[in-house]
């Protein structure tokens, strides 16, 4: 793992995740382009200018702000082999003095789904933000049939905690999501004393 003041990247067996750059725009518009049936019934509604340049730029400057106010560690996945753009994770809504916790959101683009790679990414990411970011809890949320994502979730030790009702804006409407949450030092189901 490799963090500095200027460049945050993550490298997995596969991946390098990295901050998005304007030259990404290109491969970023078009995988998402190629991939909206896919993803829009999960995500919320696209802007009309979703896929411009002018929103990919405010999108890298966000991502630059946020990582530099500690507010969230935006990434893309970069498949080390060849320098594919495979998708997206973001660690959002970081919450520091009692909270120590931050919310996971993350897409991958159709041609590269159930290939593990956002498996990779999400354990990385939990690492990275348990260990350098020493955060407690890390939270995701997703909508109750999208059976992908929550085996993923469950794959990568988060564990169900309940529905929130009518909790995101998906496809133009309020949706009931299932929470799940990531704990460092997670004791849940354990009966051993100690």
């Amino acid at each position: 793992m490799i963090f500095g003041r200027r460049e945050l990247r993550i490298e997995t067996e596969r991946l390098l995740l990295r901050l998005p750059q304007m030259s990404d725009w290109r491969a970023w518009s078009a995988l998402r382009h190629d991939s909206a049936e896919f993803l829009k019934p999960w995500e919320p509604t696209w802007a009309p200018d979703h896929l411009s340049r002018r929103a990919f730029t405010n999108r890298v400057a966000w991502a630059r702000r946020s990582v530099s106010q500690g507010t969230a560690v935006p990434l893309f996945l970069i498949r080390r082999e060849d320098g594919m753009l495979l998708g997206a994770i973001t660690l959002d809504n970081i919450r520091r003095g009692p909270a120590q916790s931050g919310t996971t959101g993350y897409w991958v683009g159709e041609p590269f789904a159930r290939q593990g790679y956002m498996r990779e990414a999400v354990m990385a990411v939990v690492d990275y933000a348990f260990g350098t970011l020493d955060l407690s809890r890390i939270e995701a949320g997703c909508l109750p049939e999208n059976t992908p994502s929550r085996r993923l979730l469950e794959g990568c030790g988060y564990k169900y905690e309940g529905v929130a009702q009518s909790y995101l804006q998906i496809n133009g409407r309020w949706r009931n999501h299932v929470l799940y949450a990531n704990l460092r030092h997670d004791r849940r189901g354990r009966t051993d004393a100690g």
